[in-house]
């Protein structure tokens, strides 16, 4: 028995040494600064997405119309124009490099971006997406129709790069030097985009019944209550510096 179990330590710490020198050897760097990427990503295709613009109420109109799915594929529309937006305001950051990398102008980035976004949050919560509505027909077409129309209206915003420069600011998502790492970023984005068309889809379907007008604004309300908080506390860590951000 004795040793049987010396055999099965053995085997353990041979895993292990090769498990080990695996992760030394593997043509990647799998750390925590990767989840770290994830995460923000995830974030930030949330708060392109989130705000009750015209795509947004063009989202719930065909959800209500048409049905959920039709609504998704709006925006699954809107997620490829603002990947595309976001790719752009990458490129043009990772030009910067030394203004990005630096931990000075660091700083100053991330309390800037954090303004930007509370800024953004105070004039979400404020807005009255309502008033300028333009009512969705009843008329289904196709699911790639109703996805390209919603591509090109985004597309037709070019303004969201600015709220892509403040999250990529805000948040240090840039990393110069790691393509790797900025594409699964990038895929990233994508997901937490898609994730909020799936859970906005679903609520407004589950409670057609009761859904109106007012429902938008209650929306938009709580998504600008959650960035201005969201941006709080990111301003007032990177000010005291109660939490940091570093680069590999």
């Amino acid at each position: 028995m004795r040793a049987l179990f010396l055999h099965s330590q053995l085997q353990n710490l041979a895993f292990h040494s090769i498990f080990r020198n695996f992760a030394v050897d593997m043509p990647f760097t799998f750390q925590i600064d990767i989840l770290n990427t994830i995460f923000k990503g995830v974030i930030i295709g949330m708060l392109a997405s989130a705000p009750m613009g015209p795509v947004g109420i063009l989202c719930v109109q065909r959800t209500l119309n048409k049905g959920r799915w039709y609504g998704f594929v709006t925006g699954v529309g809107a997620t490829a124009s603002d990947l595309f937006y976001a790719l752009i305001t990458g490129l043009g950051m990772s030009f910067v490099m030394d203004l990005i990398t630096n931990a000075r102008n660091q700083f100053f980035l991330q309390i800037v971006g954090s303004l930007v976004l509370l800024v953004f949050g105070f004039a979400s919560f404020f807005s009255n997406p309502t008033k300028n509505m333009h009512k969705s027909g009843t008329t289904k077409g196709t699911y790639f129709h109703n996805g390209l129309t919603a591509f090109l209206l985004t597309l037709s915003n070019p303004l969201i790069i600015l709220l892509f420069m403040a999250c990529f600011a805000q948040l240090a998502f840039v990393i110069p030097g790691h393509p790797m790492v900025m594409m699964i970023g990038y895929l990233s984005i994508v997901a937490g985009a898609m994730l909020w068309w799936f859970g906005l889809t679903w609520l407004i379907d589950k409670i057609r019944v009761q859904f109106n007008d007012n429902g938008i604004v209650i929306i938009n309300k709580v998504i600008g209550s959650v960035v201005i908080v969201f941006s709080l506390i990111v301003l007032f860590g990177t000010a005291f510096n109660l939490f940091t951000i570093h680069y590999y």
